[in-house]
């Protein structure tokens, strides 16, 4: 009896050792917390795996701890691409407001990151990582890391030499749609993000960040938030002039499209922007003036003859704005970059507007 006794515990005990080589295997895959990896005298490095900025199976995008995603009210369009950014900050550093319309002044090593995805891929019907792109804050400015996702979806690998990639995804209303999507390179980056020659971030403003949205334990106002996790610097002020979401059709129409063209076409539309030369201001800050929207202003360019205005007060069609945003001649189309097909919600919500617009151009 002894003999069985003790042949019962060994089992068991050999049992209980197997299992915990089994949980020990299994332990790199559960996704436990690990620390960003994190050097301002070596990034950007040469593979996304290597900052840890996700745990457990990276294409899933689980942020690692001091990770915190973010999302602007209305986001900029890429092709009908998603994207889920992340922030992260070294310990002890945080961003600070300046004002409600211009991006948060971030610390030395700050890092913003934005991936890039498309849903329903075919023919796997699967989720596509495309590309995953950061701004660094190094040595007093902003450096453009991006980082290409492989067909296994396990790697992504820094490359700033621009290349395109075919894509054809499922929409939500079961219709296939194909587009050549753009991965840019560094100059192409530089087009879109320079301020008088120096690259700053786009997204994060605070007119733009002033919202709730759901984290890991709970939904919390996004300012609120980076200041309750250390990242932003208390003292802003609390009735910021805060953008709409464009498809948020409860909302006004006018500040519908005024949203729309801060986040899409501002960044260039700006003083010390790459269209400064075009009298167009697109910012929210900017379009409460109909002028800046280009309101019965004629075309400076002879594209089209029937195009009267750059946006003909009750008449879409004779709208440059509608015309360019139509389009996807690269010598055409607005936005210049950032899009190969026609955003067609976008344009039906510009034209709807300028149809409503009274009275009619002289």
């Amino acid at each position: 009896m002894k003999k069985a006794i003790l042949a019962l515990i060994l089992v068991l005990v050999a049992l209980i050792g197997c299992r915990r080589d089994v949980l020990e295997e299994l332990k790199p895959d559960t996704g436990s917390t690990r620390d960003v990896v994190f050097d301002l005298d070596s990034v950007p490095y040469a593979t996304l795996s290597h900052y840890q900025f996700f745990q457990g199976t990276m294409a899933n995008l689980v942020p690692s701890e001091g990770v915190l995603p973010y999302e602007p009210i209305t986001p900029l369009f890429s092709d009908y691409a998603h994207k889920k950014r992340f922030v992260w900050m070294p310990p002890g550093t945080h961003a600070t407001y300046a004002s409600d319309s211009t991006v948060l002044e971030f610390p030395e090593g700050a890092v913003l990151i934005k991936n890039f995805y498309y849903d329903h891929v075919q023919p796997a019907n699967t989720r596509q990582l495309m590309e995953t792109r950061m701004l660094i804050r190094k040595n007093g400015v902003w450096v453009f890391a991006d980082y290409i996702w492989n067909a296994e979806q396990t790697e992504a690998t820094y490359s700033l030499s621009g290349s395109t990639v075919p894509v054809i995804f499922a929409t939500e209303q079961d219709e296939f749609r194909c587009v050549t999507y753009r991965i840019p390179t560094q100059s192409e980056c530089h087009t879109c993000h320079k301020l008088y020659d120096v690259d700053i971030p786009i997204g994060p403003k605070p007119q733009s960040l002033n919202s709730v949205i759901q984290y890991a334990d709970g939904p919390m106002n996004q300012l609120a938030k980076w200041e309750s996790v250390g990242y932003l610097a208390p003292g802003y002020p609390l009735n910021i002039n805060t953008v709409v979401d464009w498809t948020d059709d409860t909302q006004d129409l006018e500040q519908r499209v005024r949203a729309y063209l801060d986040m899409n076409c501002a960044h260039c539309h700006a003083t010390g922007r790459h269209c400064d030369y075009r009298p167009m201001r697109f910012a929210w800050n900017e379009t409460t003036d109909p002028v800046n929207l280009g309101a019965c202003m004629a075309p400076e360019d002879p594209i089209d003859p029937s195009q009267t205005h750059i946006v003909a007060a009750g008449n879409a069609g004779r709208s440059m704005m509608v015309y360019r945003m139509n389009s996807v001649d690269e010598a055409v189309r607005m936005p210049l970059m950032g899009r190969t097909v026609v955003h067609d919600e976008a344009v039906e919500l510009i034209s709807t507007w300028i149809n409503s617009l009274n009275p009619p151009c002289p």
